[in-house]
């Protein structure tokens, strides 16, 4: 196969890439170091007649909370204007036999939940959010339109080396002993081990057009994945501290911004269980994703 693989610079691209069948070719979009350099956001790609059978489309903004309007719209820009600006591209040229896209979880705007499927309505609020709904629904018109095979995969957590996000938190929180569990650390969250889009990429051709949830089976807990980050670390085990406790420190971190250790809402997201379904993608490959506890690295 020819694969457009964009975000090459990111953590996907740094993950992923190596993986990758080495009988197909190869092209990385990204600002900078790649072999197509562009700014989605602003910019249309030029693709020379290259001609891609699969556009793997991992470029966007996630992780970060916006303080300002401004910084919302950057969600928008990127996460959703990119992916047009990138489609314009492609019609220009040649539109690609499939096209997947990496949206996320976020799209359901749930903070607690067990085994959502893939039906469960779009509710999420964020910018995060909302521009990949956008980006989801403008890319089912356009792939129709254009008879392109059409994959989303809504990512959970994401692990690899140096991944970004809670589970970085988490990893940096642990080195500097400033990391604390709370209560028994039972709460759920699913989590997908980043080089199993690899083995996704290379079986494409096996799945049909629509959306995967992309996570283990395992569903880790905070205090499996605390320990296990504490023993490739040569740490100590965190301690944990009640509930109460961690509710006066969260109240307090509101008011501290972004320099708080924790805060109400961070507070939220540890002590509450969210896990989602991934057997539509298991059943449709006949496959198990990697289990992350046993392939955790960073």
């Amino acid at each position: 196969m020819s694969i457009l693989f964009t975000g090459s610079n990111g953590f996907l691209g740094k993950n992923v890439i190596p993986h990758l069948s080495k009988d197909d070719k190869l092209y990385s979009l990204d600002l900078y170091n790649a072999n197509f350099n562009c700014n989605l956001s602003n910019q249309i790609p030029d693709f020379k007649d290259v001609e891609f059978n699969v556009v793997f489309h991992a470029a966007g903004k996630a992780h970060t909370i916006p303080k300002n309007l401004e910084e919302e719209k950057l969600f928008f820009d990127i996460n959703e204007n990119g992916t047009k600006n990138l489609c314009l591209a492609l019609e220009k040229n040649k539109v690609p036999d499939t096209f997947i896209f990496i949206s996320t979880v976020a799209v359901y705007g749930l903070s607690v939940g067990e085994n959502i499927s893939e039906n469960f309505p779009l509710h999420g609020e964020t910018p995060y959010a909302k521009s990949k709904i956008n980006a989801e629904f403008f890319l089912k018109n356009w792939c129709e339109k254009n008879n392109v095979k059409l994959v989303i995969l809504r990512p959970s957590l994401i692990s690899g080396e140096n991944p970004p996000g809670n589970l970085g938190d988490m990893i940096n929180g642990i080195k500097s002993g400033k990391y604390l569990n709370i209560g028994k650390g039972n709460a759920k969250k699913s989590v997908f081990f980043v080089n199993d889009f690899a083995y996704i990429i290379n079986n494409v051709s096996r799945i049909s057009a629509g959306v995967y949830n992309v996570c283990d089976s395992h569903h880790p807990t905070f205090l499996e994945l605390s320990e296990k980050i504490s023993n490739l670390l040569g740490k100590s085990k965190p301690i944990s501290i009640p509930f109460f406790v961690a509710k006066l420190l969260a109240f307090i971190g509101d008011f501290l911004g972004d320099k708080a250790p924790i805060n109400t809402l961070k507070l939220s997201k540890i002590t509450k269980s969210l896990t989602f379904s991934n057997d539509k993608i298991r059943k449709e490959l006949e496959w198990e994703p990697s289990d992350v506890l046993n392939n955790f690295k960073f």
